[in-house]
């Protein structure tokens, strides 16, 4: 069973990605379970075609820890991928990460870690600040990690700081960056700047998603490319993407760049912030 991570800026389509990867998984026979690690509990929403399951956390509000069972936390989405969402604390209150951890832990006290399950998918929120969310690559259960960037400014900024703390955890022995997804956003010079980021980072692109309608044309239908139709373009993309995941053998420490380094590598790409 492979556990993978997937981190990346907020709002830059990295639920949608993992979702539609898993979704290629699933549709070339692989065994999948995602674990939605985001307090707004949507990395599961194209996989159920809308539907919102309840939490763990709000399940375990609502009933107690004794009398948790794992089919009320637990859906089936697409081509049978075990869809969880985390969940997070009443609003003002706690702190989101702290979700994860509670997720995880319950799901290994349920057994849902013990069937005949190929990949299990944590689709993490934003950035490495809080312990919470570095959680499963801190604690040892994702063991490989790609990030999900673009060409911009900010996306890059972020991957960068959760390779700083990929970095840190990879002292332990645990997680190993799988490589970075590039999630287009038609930026001037994105690929080439994209491959560069990566090479400076110790790891590489493992794959550029173009930009496509057909995306937001699934979203609207709360389906997976792959779901909503299979013979376009993006699904073609995505299988594309599945099969590299599937078949990578690289996994690096990656080598976070300076804050300096960053910005002169976006101004020798042509990209103003």
């Amino acid at each position: 069973m492979r556990q993978i991570a997937f981190y990346g800026k907020g709002g830059i389509g990295k639920s949608t990605t993992q979702q539609n990867v898993a979704a290629a998984l699933a549709k070339m026979g692989r065994k999948i379970m995602v674990v939605g690690c985001d307090p707004k509990a949507d990395c599961t929403r194209l996989l159920l075609h809308g539907k919102r399951q309840a939490t763990v956390l709000d399940t375990l509000r609502e009933v107690g820890p004794e009398n948790i069972k794992l089919d009320k936390i637990m859906s089936e989405g697409f081509a049978g991928i075990k869809c969880v969402e985390s969940g997070g604390p009443e609003p003002g209150v706690g702190c989101g990460g702290r979700g994860v951890i509670t997720a995880i832990q319950t799901l290994q006290d349920l057994g849902a870690y013990n069937g005949d399950l190929d990949y299990v998918f944590y689709d993490v929120l934003g950035d490495v600040v809080c312990g919470g969310f570095a959680m499963p690559i801190r604690e040892g259960y994702a063991r490989e990690i790609y990030i999900v960037v673009s060409g911009e400014y900010m996306a890059l900024y972020a991957a960068n700081n959760i390779c700083r703390g990929i970095r840190k955890f990879a002292s332990r022995g645990y997680a190993r960056l799988g490589g970075i997804i590039c999630n287009s956003r038609m930026v001037e010079n994105e690929r080439e700047l994209v491959e560069e980021f990566a090479r400076r980072l110790n790891t590489k692109m493992i794959h550029f998603i173009p930009r496509d309608k057909d995306v937001q044309r699934a979203e609207i239908n709360k389906k997976t490319v792959i779901d909503w139709n299979p013979e376009v373009n993006q699904a073609k993309e995505y299988l594309e993407l599945a099969r590299k995941i599937e078949e990578n053998q690289d996994f690096t420490i990656p080598t976070p760049i300076t804050i300096d380094e960053l910005e002169e590598l976006m101004k020798e790409y042509g990209v103003e912030d």
